[in-house]
């Protein structure tokens, strides 16, 4: 990755330079052409040099890989720092690292304290004590995993497990890639896991935080696609903060990417905004389908055009939200959110109902004066989503609009 960075900045720096050697008009057509002369050299030599070393790098750390993963899966407490620093630079940069073939690439699997799962219904049997037949299914937000459940001393899914008798596994997966690519996979692992749960499943339910609810329902809809039989047994699913329809500070990125653009003295710094992950610029929206970004480009400055999904017709979906601020504020208010995703967008709300998700106010919730991440440990918050968990309304109820 240092190496690609290193290779990228210095193409960054020369189309800079290149663009400033001209004297264009400040609203000028920028150029993407390299330097002549000593200065191309230099910068030549930069990027040769840097990926000849970068060759060396990938065969000198080869032979050292196979002891890395084995530190990450020791369960002390420098093992669960590495694991979050490894979720953070997927997040960041998780595309980037599946396609280069890159070993620091998470791979979707499900884990218990961290530790992978056969979804073999012998080794699920062995692994898993008296599993029940209530399944629950943890999905984590952007840079994070799986271990990030639990904070503070407290974890929701433990909790749940200790309190309503599920038995509880969660997903680690990459979150750079794009949410529908996450969608697909994780529609696959739940028809696996279904199929081989040790005990008859008769009810399953999905917690989902922050960017985990767009994978859920994304999954929800490419298992509809697939005819997947755990739709059926899907009971519930719980949103933590969920951006079903983006959030605010990738629309702001996004803008000064375009801004940045305009002009060919700041045009080459746009390049650096296109260091985010696929699984980020889906965040715009809150795209959950390959629809809404094959055959276009991701970083371009444009308007939602997202194909519209309902909820999940046989799910009861709740949706819980929280503010920074201490009450609702009017609608666009800085403090009408959690620091990252608005209050409109974590319930579902949106001004065009072809794309405003039908949360009942009996199945919203909203808690002011905390974060994004408070969420995950505060004990009001803990008792609603045991309150929902435990709520028994009639399965034949519908969430669509």
């Amino acid at each position: 990755m240092a190496i690609a960075a290193v290779t990228g900045l210095a193409e960054t720096v020369e189309l800079m330079h290149h663009n400033i050697s001209r004297f264009p008009l400040i609203f000028g057509r920028p150029t993407q052409q390299r330097m002549g002369g000593i200065p191309g050299l230099v910068y030549g030599s930069i990027r040769g040099i840097t990926r000849i070393a970068g060759g060396a790098v990938d065969m000198a750390l080869g032979p050292i890989v196979p002891a890395l993963a084995a530190m990450m899966e020791a369960p002390d407490a420098s093992s669960a720092a590495r694991e979050a620093l490894l979720a953070a630079v997927n997040g960041v940069s998780g595309d980037y690292l599946a396609k280069s073939g890159n070993p620091m690439a998470i791979s979707m699997q499900l884990r218990r304290s961290g530790q992978p799962l056969n979804l073999e219904t012998e080794a699920l049997a062995h692994t898993i004590p008296s599993p029940q037949n209530k399944l629950l299914i943890m999905v984590h937000g952007l840079c994070r995993n799986d271990l990030q459940w639990s904070r503070n001393g407290h974890d929701h899914g433990a909790a749940i497990a200790r309190d309503l008798g599920y038995s509880v596994v969660y997903l680690h997966y990459n979150t750079g890639l794009h949410v529908s690519e996450n969608g697909e996979s994780f529609a696959d692992i739940i028809k696996t896991l279904a199929e081989n749960w040790p005990a008859p499943v008769a009810e399953l339910a999905i917690i989902g935080h922050s960017m985990g609810g767009l994978v859920a329902r994304s999954a929800c809809h490419y298992g509809g696609l697939s005819g997947h039989g755990w739709l059926k047994k899907l009971n519930k699913i719980v949103f933590l903060g969920t951006p079903h329809h983006g959030t605010t500070a990738e629309r702001m990125g996004n803008r000064l990417e375009f801004v940045l653009g305009i002009s060919p003295y700041s045009a080459s710094l746009a390049r650096l905004g296109s260091i985010r992950s696929a699984g980020i610029t889906d965040l715009r929206y809150g795209s959950i389908t390959r629809g809404d970004w094959e055959g276009t480009d991701r970083f371009a400055h444009a308007k939602d055009h997202r194909i519209p999904v309902p909820l999940p017709e046989n799910a009861i979906c709740y949706a819980i939200g929280t503010t920074i601020g201490k009450k609702e504020y009017r609608r666009g208010r800085f403090l009408n959110c959690d620091g990252l995703v608005p209050l409109d967008s974590a319930l579902g709300r949106h001004k065009n109902p072809a794309f405003t998700l039908d949360f009942p106010e009996s199945r919203q919730w909203v808690k002011h004066g905390i974060n994004h991440f408070d969420m995950l440990n505060h004990p009001d918050v803990y008792e609603k989503i045991k309150e929902f968990m435990k709520t028994d309304e009639s399965a034949g109820m519908t969430n669509c609009p």
